[in-house]
C-alpha cells in the first residue's frame, strides 16, 4: 500500500554521512531515527532513485538546494534527498552538489523505507534493482500533509517548486 496524505511516515532508520563530529554525531555514517528525526517539525523530503544519475543529478536535487531559504522562509525545518543509496555514495553525492546546510542527503540502503512507504520503483530490468520512486512530500509532526508521486518514474510533479508552491498556497 502507497502513504497518502494523513498517513504517518513510517517508522524506520535513515543514514547520513557526517563530514565533521558534532551534536552527538560522529564522522562518517550515523543513524537516524525518522519517528524521532521529524517530531515536532516540518520536513520537505524528495525521493529519487538515484544519487548521481541524470535527472536526480541536473535538475531534481540543485532545485531543492537552490531554494533552500525560501523551504526556510515558508516554516519548513528541514529538506532530506532520500535515495536507496549507501550512506557514504549519499555523502560523496551532498558534497559534489554542495548541499552543506541546504538538503540532508539520507540514504535508504536497504530500500526499507521505500518499501514501507510503498513509493518504489522496479529497475531491475536496468541493473538497478528496487530503488525509491521519485516524490516529494511535506511532513508536519511525522504526518504527510503534502504528496506529490511521480507515477513510473517520471518528473513532473516532484520538483522544488510544486512543493514550495503548495506549502505557500
Amino acid at each position: 500500500m502507497t502513504i497518502k496524505v494523513g498517513d504517518k511516515l513510517p517508522a524506520g532508520t535513515l543514514f547520513e554521512y557526517i563530514e565533521v563530529e558534532g551534536e552527538g554525531c560522529s564522522l562518517g555514517p550515523n543513524a537516524f531515527d525518522v519517528s524521532k528525526s521529524t517530531a515536532g517539525k516540518t520536513i520537505a523530503i524528495f525521493g529519487l532513485p538515484g544519487a548521481f544519475t541524470p535527472t536526480c543529478s541536473a535538475q531534481h536535487a540543485p532545485g531543492y538546494i537552490q531554494h533552500a531559504a525560501d523551504f526556510k522562509a515558508a516554516g519548513v525545518d528541514e529538506i532530506w534527498c532520500v535515495s536507496v543509496n549507501d550512506a557514504f555514495v549519499m555523502g560523496a553525492w551532498a558534497r559534489e552538489l554542495k548541499s552543506e546546510g541546504k538538503v540532508r542527503f539520507l540514504a535508504d540502503g536497504s530500500a526499507d523505507f521505500a518499501k514501507a512507504t510503498g513509493l518504489t520503483l522496479d529497475l531491475t530490468a536496468k541493473g538497478l534493482g528496487l530503488r525509491s520512486g521519485r516524490y516529494s512530500l511535506l511532513a508536519k509532526d511525522g504526518v504527510v500533509t503534502v504528496l506529490n508521486n511521480e507515477e513510473g518514474g517520471g518528473y513532473a510533479v516532484s520538483d522544488a517548486n510544486t512543493l514550495l508552491n503548495q506549502i505557500n498556497a
